[in-house]
C-alpha cells in the first residue's frame, strides 16, 4: 500500500491529505484565526460548582471557562450499587458537589466551541477516535 501526506500551506489555511494507493483517505483544514477546539484535552481545575444547575464551570486556560454538565462526568466505580448474582447494576444519581469540587484539577475534553458569551461545553468522557484505534 502506497501512502502519501500532502500539505498545502498558506497564510489563510492548512490543509493536509491523507493519500493510499492514489486516493484520498483523511483530509484536514485549518483556517488561520480560527482555532478548531473539539476535541482537544485539557488538564483544568474547578473554578466554581453550581448546583442548581448540575454543573460546574472549570479554567482550561481559555478565556472563559468551560461549561462541565454533571452528566458529562465519567462514572467510577463507587456510583455503582453491587447487589446478589443476577440482580443487575444500579447506578444511582450523583449529585454534582459529590463529584467534583472547586480547585479539584480533572482531565477533561471538549465538545463544544466556545461562542459568544459561552465558554467551551466539556466532558470527562475522554475519547481518542482515529482510524487505526478500535
Amino acid at each position: 500500500m502506497d501512502k502519501k501526506i500532502i500539505a498545502d500551506i498558506n497564510p489563510l489555511e492548512a490543509r493536509i491529505a491523507l493519500l493510499e494507493d492514489e486516493k484520498l483517505v483523511e483530509i484536514h483544514v485549518e483556517r488561520r484565526g480560527k482555532e478548531r477546539l473539539v476535541g482537544n484535552i485539557y488538564k483544568g481545575r474547578v473554578a466554581n460548582v453550581l448546583p442548581g444547575m448540575q454543573a460546574a464551570f472549570v479554567d482550561i486556560g481559555l478565556e472563559r471557562n468551560a461549561f462541565l454538565y454533571a452528566g458529562d462526568i465519567l462514572a467510577d466505580t463507587s456510583d455503582f450499587e453491587f447487589g446478589q448474582p443476577g440482580d443487575g447494576i444500579n447506578l444511582r444519581p450523583k449529585k454534582i458537589e459529590e463529584m467534583v469540587k472547586e480547585g479539584q484539577e480533572i482531565v477533561v475534553q471538549v465538545l463544544k466551541q466556545p461562542g459568544g458569551q459561552k465558554g467551551a461545553r466539556i466532558t470527562t468522557h475522554v475519547t481518542l477516535p482515529g482510524r487505526m484505534l478500535v
